[in-house]
């Protein structure tokens, strides 16, 4: 794959970035796709490594050492469509995902692994531009309807292919624009929501409707009773549809019950996000949580914390304190004892680069009062981890006058998410884990099944937070689940 000698003639090109400096000014996406000619280059790199560890670290099993032979080579509509064969929306994960396939790529044993993510965007920009992204409606129907719950990344891939196997889909989504977590839980400059827009309109074409402001249930997640939007009971759809796919997001936020939890200014990341991306989107928010002038602490080092840096750095923060419960990562991995898996290492995102101070093994003891019901300050200490002799788990203790206090108008919580929405499955009457998710296998006969006939679920509603990347696989696989369910055999691949 690639030039036999590439991988030794080539070095690994970085993405061209806007400067920092400028980039934060506003909110449109800041990292370049590469050139065809740099593209080629990094497809060269691609070795013929005999085992592509890369495809199996790669949720969606993308045939990639083909699709960068393609692009060194310059067949480009030809690498489009190896890379459509297994990802439905790689502009998607060609900038969102972290490329767990980079790690397994057997150049990373001893050196830069190809850039693969890069190319992967560089293939679906080039396919958008040159017009060969097109609506693939299906050549008959089958007359059986299908309800997708939730509109996020595994929504999206569940109804585009079971449409394209003929079924009559419907989705259906609360919030007032399609999208889920990809429209109102990602900010703008690292996914820019037209790339949504194309394909829902690409989706239209091929069948699919789009009932956006529709709520399933009586009830929102946070139990109250909402009046503002259209609903539709689960019964109602159990009635209409021969099948539903549940596939909405883990949207129970992780919460921290200390002393001021309740102070205005103390929030969590997905309060404040989705306003900023409605404000981007030209809505008026009234009462918008604002980072302007303040300083600033997010609590969790993931990336939802990373995206609370990058948008309050965006929006004028006088500074930003990101925190991690748990010790500092190492700087690099030991790939002798890491490859092809996952490494654990310090990882730095382009919001960190646009200013932050990190600290690790921090611990939240309470949030300090102005006096007026206002958070003015975070009391914390730091914590020692060590293994506990007993039971052979991490154990965290407090270092002893380690206690210190940061001024803090804003507190904002990014410290993962525990669940899906509880009622929905509720409502549906669908068993749960033990972790609250709904209860389905994704192998053997009746994959992705819940107990309730003819109810399915997938994505983070089924596996709990996780990637896009994954919320794509398991769409992809329960919409073939739910075709053979309906038709007794799929031709869609899994």
């Amino acid at each position: 794959m690639g030039k036999v000698t590439g991988f030794l003639e080539y070095q690994r090109l970085q993405q061209a970035a806007e400067d920092a400096r400028a980039r934060v000014r506003h909110y449109r996406e800041f990292v370049h796709t590469l050139t065809d000619a740099q593209a080629a280059q990094q497809g060269a790199r691609c070795m013929d490594c005999g085992i592509p560890f890369c495809q199996s670290g790669c949720p969606v099993n993308n045939i990639i050492p083909d699709w960068n032979d393609l692009v060194y080579r310059g067949h480009w509509r030809s690498a489009l469509d190896t890379l459509h064969s297994t990802n439905n929306f790689p502009e998607f994960t060609g900038r969102i995902c972290p490329a767990p396939c980079e790690a397994a790529c057997t150049l990373n044993i001893n050196s830069d692994p190809v850039g693969i993510k890069s190319i992967e965007q560089a293939i679906i920009d080039k396919g958008w531009a040159s017009g060969w992204v097109v609506p693939q409606p299906p050549a008959t129907k089958t007359g059986k309807r299908v309800a997708v719950v939730g509109s996020g990344p595994a929504g999206l891939a569940c109804a585009q292919q079971l449409a394209r196997a003929g079924h009559d889909v419907t989705v259906f989504e609360k919030n007032d624009r399609i999208g889920g977590l990809l429209r109102y839980g990602i900010p703008d400059f690292k996914l820019e929501k037209r790339h949504i827009d194309r394909r829902i309109e690409q989706m239209s074409a091929e069948g699919v409707v789009f009932r956006a402001g529709v709520l399933v249930g009586e009830k929102s997640g946070d139990g109250v009773t909402d009046l503002s939007r259209e609903k539709i009971s689960p019964s109602q759809l159990l009635e209409q549809f021969d099948a539903i796919a549940l596939t909405g997001g883990a949207e129970q936020s992780r919460d921290l019950p200390v002393p001021g939890r309740k102070l205005r200014g103390v929030h969590f990341a997905m309060e404040f996000l989705p306003q900023q991306n409605r404000v981007v989107a030209g809505d008026e928010v009234d009462g918008q949580i604002l980072a302007t002038g303040k300083d600033v602490i997010v609590i969790g080092g993931g990336d939802t914390g990373s995206d609370c840096v990058g948008t309050s750095n965006r929006q004028g923060a006088k500074s930003v304190t990101q925190f991690e419960l748990l010790p500092q990562p190492p700087l690099s991995e030991n790939k002798a004892l890491t490859w092809p898996n996952w490494p654990y290492k310090l990882r730095s995102s382009s919001s960190h680069e646009e200013g932050c101070e990190r600290d690790w093994a921090v611990a939240t003891k309470a949030f300090v009062d102005d006096g007026k019901g206002n958070v003015k300050g975070l009391l914390a200490v730091r914590v020692d981890w060590a293994k506990d002799e007993a039971t052979g788990h991490m154990k965290m203790t407090e270092v002893p006058g380690s206690e210190f206090e940061l001024p803090a108008g804003l507190v904002l919580f990014a410290m993962g998410f525990v669940s899906p929405v509880e009622q929905v499955l509720v409502d549906f009457g669908v068993e749960t884990d033990g972790r609250g998710n709904a209860r389905a296998t994704t192998d053997g006969p009746g994959c992705y099944a819940t107990n309730v006939a003819k109810v399915f679920a997938a994505g983070d509603m089924r596996r709990g937070q996780s990637l896009v990347v994954w919320a794509i696989r398991e769409g992809r696989q329960c919409a073939r689940a739910i075709d053979e369910f309906l038709m007794g055999e799929s031709v869609l691949p899994r």
